[in-house]
């Protein structure tokens, strides 16, 4: 019950959602049904290394997906070279660690693997994410995260326009700066920016939280500032201790900002109402 008490008091359980409710219940030795088909079981303990510098980005997806179903659990990917398309769709347990940068939709796609990238990422690292941790060590790309439903997406470095677009779940963690229109029609989830936040932030956000340690050079539609609870300091001293992160004046002084609530139901409101909005 406490835990119920403190998630709605976060504002997790503020959406009501209308339609069938599907439940469904699964024995705790029924291992295959949290599994996908397929899925390999990996010991992470168990490594193997490639160099992908003279393989194409469909190479080195065969390439780990064979060493997976070797049972490797930990796999070492060097020099990238910046390719796009690179260790997306891994549905599987994995330590995976890429020596290098990628391109455009780098580990888009995944449910369960905790990439580490000791280098930069082009455009919409992680979309679709489903679940697991992805940590980026330099700067990455616009469309941080678009779409991400779980997991936790970390950049210790800047990252650009239009992070976490349509955000779904999950938590995106910024160490520095990050462009304009992050969290645009976000949905749910947590987004952490220890930096500056650029132009329409949170624009035609629904629901979901963004919490900003710098300055924000302007709020988008519909998205206003909230109240810093002592729940939110927790929970951020808590998730940015994982990453080795600190906000550089504290978490108890950063910026709160949630959905105004004045679109969602946008198509009943008189024109004169929507002119106020607009």
């Amino acid at each position: 019950m406490a835990l119920r008490t403190k998630s709605h008091d976060m504002g997790m359980h503020t959406e009501r959602l209308s339609g069938r409710t599907q439940q469904r219940f699964f024995e705790p030795d029924a291992e295959e049904n949290f599994t996908y088909p397929g899925a390999y079981d990996v010991d992470f303990n168990k490594r193997a290394e490639f160099d992908a510098a003279k393989l194409t980005p469909t190479e080195i997806n065969h390439k780990i997906r064979e060493l997976l179903s070797k049972g490797n659990g930990t796999i070492v990917l060097k020099n990238p070279g910046a390719k796009h398309g690179v260790a997306v769709g891994i549905l599987n347990k994995l330590n995976l660690i890429i020596e290098g940068s990628l391109g455009y939709f780098g580990v888009g796609l995944i449910d369960g693997p905790n990439v580490r990238i000791k280098g930069r990422v082009g455009w919409s690292c992680a979309e679709n994410m489903l679940a697991g941790t992805v940590i980026v060590e330099k700067n990455a790309g616009s469309t941080f995260g678009a779409a991400i439903r779980g997991g936790d997406l970390v950049c210790m470095g800047d990252v650009g326009a239009r992070m976490g677009i349509d955000m779904k779940g999950g938590t995106i963690i910024v160490g520095g700066r990050a462009g304009a229109f992050c969290g645009f029609m976000m949905q749910r989830g947590r987004m952490v920016i220890l930096g500056d936040a650029g132009k329409n932030l949170g624009d035609s956000m629904y629901d979901g939280t963004i919490y900003v340690g710098g300055k924000i050079e302007e709020l988008g539609v519909d998205a206003v500032p909230g109240e810093m609870t002592e729940l939110d300091c927790q929970w951020l001293e808590r998730k940015l201790k994982l990453y080795g992160l600190k906000a550089p004046k504290g978490v108890k002084n950063m910026t709160k900002i949630v959905a105004g609530r004045q679109l969602w139901n946008y198509d009943n409101l008189e024109p004169s109402e929507k002119k106020l909005i607009l």
